[in-house]
């Protein structure tokens, strides 16, 4: 891989969690810290203010495993992609903006607010989650188990934009019934990750 260093021999790293995509820290390389990086399966780099290599986690233990190296368009920036073992930044966050390494599922991960938000609120007169919800588990899962029959049916006809509609349903109810039952999103990925071993 041709990589541009800059004058002084080095080249910014971004590492980034190969599972969750969140950029941990930034930090600089040199060719010899590339290398050993590549050698030793932990991100090396070489540090600007102790004017060494210094592997990340070589006294605190969180080191950071290596999944894979890419370089950007223009050569001169790597994108290092890891396997974090504990918090990234020296304060002992996870990463080094503060922010918690962990799983977004995006626009679910919002519609998990939504609904934890409204539960919360319990204005069953303006919410239909608060509604269902002060109707008892029970109902939710009924709930569940009718969006899911409505779902295979349309599975079964050629209208796919009923088919959409009715999966739509069906996954806002799912995500309804693992809150009433205390669970995320964030523990059915874990529960899959475990069964992909």
């Amino acid at each position: 891989m041709e990589i541009k260093y800059d004058q002084n021999g080095l080249v910014p790293a971004i590492i980034q969690d190969a599972t969750t995509k969140n950029v941990l820290m930034l930090g600089y390389m040199n060719e010899e810290a590339y290398l050993k990086t590549l050698d030793t399966k932990k991100v090396t780099f070489f540090s600007r203010s102790k004017q060494r290599l210094w592997t990340k986690g070589e006294e605190s233990g969180n080191f950071l495993n290596l999944v894979d190296i890419k370089n950007d368009c223009d050569n001169d920036t790597l994108l290092v992609k890891v396997s974090p073992v504990g918090p990234t930044c020296h304060t002992g966050t996870d990463t080094c903006w503060k922010e918690e390494n962990s799983s977004n599922f995006g626009f679910f991960s919002t519609l998990e607010n939504v609904i934890a938000e409204r539960v919360a609120n319990k204005d069953t007169a303006k919410s239909y989650v608060a509604s269902l919800f002060s109707k008892g588990i029970n109902k939710v899962a009924q709930k569940v188990g009718e969006e899911a029959v409505e779902t295979v049916i349309e599975a079964m006809d050629n209208n796919d934009e009923l088919f959409l509609y009715e999966s739509a349903d069906l996954l806002f109810h799912y995500l309804m019934l693992l809150q009433a039952k205390g669970f995320t999103l964030k523990d059915i990925e874990a529960e899959l990750k475990g069964r992909h071993k």
